[in-house]
Formats: structure tokens, sequence, C-alpha cells
């Protein structure tokens, strides 16, 4: 999964031996970093599994098998899974850099896109409206507007039915001080998933199965359409970047 960091909250709980049946979706009402320091503050009682940037970061707080703390207070609810008993219980929780009524950035998107792929299969969730669903699901009074009229459902559950064919082009980035570099590779690309290889020879499977790899910085991968840009330090990387683009390689 292309979990750029892991930066853990420590409002989470036990799942009590609950299977994870679903996915809700929120909004932050809030900008990046300071949506996730609030996530990250005991005083919030608040937490999710995932939140993703704008700029298409995702970021884990919560490990999925630990209850985060994101959609257990219930309202009105008008979803046929809730069995009374508290959702966090059996949901997964991702949050969306943004206020409500905003629409993602495609980057953002695109990871939200790759994510949700991952957990349906990992979980073997089905892709409906009853297994996937907006906050406001659960609790229709107080998070009405969350994650909002800018989420895009229609195309979500268009490209989760599509399967995970879609996924032709990945960006991979060898450590934190090639994000920038990494970023603008994916940006020229139209915002694809990135995968952060953490400092280590390999990646993520799901990278290598991609159709084209963009391999920013660190050691090649070997992968048959691998792009390889790479020099010595950040600066360097980046520069490499800017010639393969101003040579058509992306």
């Amino acid at each position: 999964m292309p979990v750029e960091e892991w930066s853990p909250s420590p409002n989470f709980s036990s799942r009590e031996g609950r299977k994870i049946i679903a996915i809700v979706d929120h909004v932050t009402a809030g900008s990046f970093p300071g949506c996730l320091s609030w996530l990250q503050n005991p005083a919030a009682q608040a937490s999710a599994h995932y939140l993703i940037t704008k700029t298409g970061r995702i970021i884990q707080m919560v490990k999925e098998g630990d209850k985060a703390w994101h959609a257990g207070s219930v309202n009105k609810p008008n979803w046929s899974l809730y069995d009374g008993t508290n959702p966090n219980l059996y949901t997964l929780g991702i949050e969306h850099e943004g206020q409500s009524g905003e629409a993602l950035t495609e980057a953002q998107y695109q990871s939200t896109l790759f994510l949700h792929k991952e957990l349906t299969l990992k979980y073997d969730i089905p892709i409906d409206t009853d297994h996937i669903i907006g906050h406001y699901r659960i609790d229709s009074v107080n998070k009405s507007k969350c994650p909002g009229t800018g989420f895009p459902w229609n195309r979500l559950f268009k490209d989760l039915e599509g399967g995970r064919s879609d996924v032709k082009k990945v960006v991979v980035f060898f450590s934190s001080g090639d994000y920038s570099a990494a970023l603008a590779v994916s940006s020229k690309l139209g915002g694809v998933a990135m995968f952060c290889r953490n400092g280590a020879a390999s990646v993520h499977p799901d990278a290598m199965a991609a159709g084209q790899v963009f391999n920013v910085g660190g050691p090649k991968l070997g992968h048959a359409g691998e792009v390889y840009m790479s020099g010595q330090g950040a600066i360097e990387t980046m520069g490499e970047v800017v010639t393969n683009y101003k040579g058509g390689k992306f």
C-alpha cells in the first residue's frame, strides 16, 4: 500500500474481535498539517486510519486492526449495516484534507482510489453504497456535510468496479528527501499514485505490477517499464527529473 509515512495517533482502542466490513469516508474541514495534528491530539478524542492530503500523500495514523475513533457517534443513521453497536468496531475511516463541498484534487483522488482498491480487496469489502459510505450516513444531523457534495462518489464507484487494470503508471521515491521531485513527476502525469520506499531496495508489489514505474531517487528497481531519475542528493535528483521531462520521458 502506498503509505508515505506512519504518523501514529494515540486515539484508538480495540475492535473487540469484530470483522471489518465497510469503509467510511470523511472530510477534515481543515488544512494539512493542522488536521493531522488535531487527529493526533488526545484532547480531540478523534482519529482515522488514514489521512489523504491534497498533494496525494497517504498518512496512516491507526493500524487497521485497531479501532480508530472516526464515526462512533450515531444520530439518525441511514445505513442498512448499522447494527446498534459502535460503527468504529467494524469500519475503516479515511479522512480527506479539505472543506465540505470542495472537490478532491486529482492527486488526492488517485490516492484515495488506490487506497479504496487495496482495502476492498484485502478485507473482501463489496463495492456498493452500503459498504463504502460517507460519515453522514451514520450521523445525518451533525455530520450531514461529511464528506460533502464535492466528494466524487460516482467516479469512485465506477473506477472501483473497473478493477485494478487501470493502474498504468506509478511514481516511486526512495525517501522523504525525494518527495518534492516525486510529486512534480506525479503532477505532470496527472496525479498518479506515489509509493515511498522508505530507504529500502524493494517496493510494494502493487507498484511493480503497474505498466510503467517512474523511479525517483535510490537504486534501480529492474522494472521493464522503469524511467529512472536519481542523483547524489535531492537537488541532483530534481535535476534528473527536469532533464527527463525536457527529454519527453513523461
